[in-house]
């Protein structure tokens, strides 16, 4: 459904989910239990793959967060859930892996921070990672952090820029120094033997102009596929809008092969709901489709009523609640488009170019609401129970355009 073309990088197989220029953009998150409880994250883990998350990472920071990794794959498989969980390793991950070979088998994919694996013995540990991921074949994401950044290879670059004749500025010098450490530790991880459609690249900041940099460098060195995010987005709004600010910017270009928004939830807050900011992203962009849409005006002075308002959101609640069984049994329905508008200035015209439309009346307007199927007017609405009858409409729609022949139908078109 995308126009865009996607940047060429190889694919790297994660746990059965394919990863590269060749394959859907992976939607990914992050639990924030405490690992080392196996059911609290086996929970959340279940969350976030039932909201459309692909790839789950989780902490292994400590060794009772490493014995509870196999309970918690179990514990998914055990309902159904086969998702690949990703472990996340920062300081100890070369002790953790080789010490724990049951946590090592289950992870699906380690998450290697070139700046955090040691200073003095710092290829030696990375190394160790490596060693481990190629014994159970296993991919890695070497992901860079401006905020853990390799203090000695930045060094070592800052030292170098300053005894040029024309010294780059210091923003130019870090960004380079996340590039090289990135692909010094890729190069490293094929010498230590692991394959190279067996790596992914991230090189995270937490500035919008930053992110849009480092990555538009990096895509252009290298074809490890890249997963893109921008680290500690921050709360509410501002996490929301910076991320899709600097995401949209790079997947238009055609930059990335996986995503995740990092957002921060309030205390008690819908993990999830960084997940379905990035299916939206990817959505709004015409990249992949998750759930159908529904097109709403913000209302004005035509619209004093708030029943729009409330019909778009029962509308929007209404298709997520069927998704479940939408999804299995009518495939393509992701693709549905809806309207639900307020007033005649926009609504008839929405409501033709949305797949099905409501206008409703604003006020001080006749009270009917014309219902738009495929750009013809189909019927007309009125009183207190027109929202029910306007799912029935709905319903009877996704049925006909997305339901699968019976049996009994297919026997007679048969020659």
């Amino acid at each position: 459904m995308s126009p865009i073309e996607r940047r060429r990088s190889v694919s790297v197989d994660i746990g059965g989910v394919q990863v590269g220029s060749g394959h859907p953009i992976v939607v990914q998150s992050m639990t924030n239990t405490d690992t080392a409880d196996a059911a609290a994250t086996a929970e959340q883990v279940a969350l976030l793959h039932g909201a459309g998350s692909e790839l789950v990472r989780i902490t292994v920071n400590n060794d009772a967060a490493a014995a509870a990794v196999p309970e918690i794959v179990q514990r998914l498989k055990d309902v159904g859930i086969d998702v690949p969980i990703v472990g996340d390793f920062h300081y100890n991950g070369h002790l953790l892996l080789p010490g724990h070979p049951g946590m090592a088998r289950a992870l699906a994919k380690y998450r290697i921070n070139p700046g955090n694996v040691g200073a003095k013995r710092r290829d030696e540990h990375f190394q160790t990672i490596v060693r481990v991921a190629v014994e159970h074949d296993r991919p890695v994401r070497i992901g860079v952090n401006w905020g853990s950044l390799d203090q000695q290879l930045l060094t070592e670059m800052m030292d170098e820029n300053a005894r040029r004749p024309e010294p780059a500025d210091a923003r130019t010098v870090m960004i380079e120094a996340m590039i090289e450490s990135a692909l010094r530790s890729a190069a490293l991880a094929e010498e230590t033997g692991l394959g190279h459609d067996r790596i992914v690249i991230s090189a995270k900041v937490s500035g919008v102009q930053d992110l849009v940099e480092v990555y538009s460098r990096l895509a252009e060195r290298c074809d490890y596929p890249l997963h893109l995010g921008l680290t500690e987005a921050g709360m509410g709004t501002k996490g929301v809008v910076a991320t899709t600010a600097g995401l949209a910017i790079l997947l238009q270009q055609g930059i990335g092969d996986t995503i995740r928004v990092s957002l921060t939830p309030r205390p008690g807050g819908d993990r999830a709901e960084e997940v379905r900011v990035a299916q939206q992203i990817l959505q709004s962009l015409g990249i992949r489709s998750f759930v159908p849409q529904v097109t709403s005006c913000p209302g004005c002075g035509r619209t004093t009523s708030t029943f729009f308002q409330k019909m778009a959101e029962d509308i929007q609640a209404y298709t997520r609640e069927r998704m479940p069984e939408w999804r299995s049994r009518y495939p393509g329905v992701e693709e549905l488009n809806l309207a639900v508008m307020g007033c005649v200035v926009n609504g008839p015209g929405e409501s033709k170019h949305a797949d099905i439309g409501i206008s409703l009346p604003g006020t001080f307007e006749e009270p009917k609401a014309p219902v738009y199927v495929d750009g013809e007017l189909y019927t007309t609405l009125k009183g207190d129970g027109l929202v029910e009858e306007f799912k029935s409409i709905l319903e009877a729609y996704v049925e006909r355009r997305w339901g699968r022949p019976s049996e009994a139908a297919v026997e007679v078109a048969a020659p």
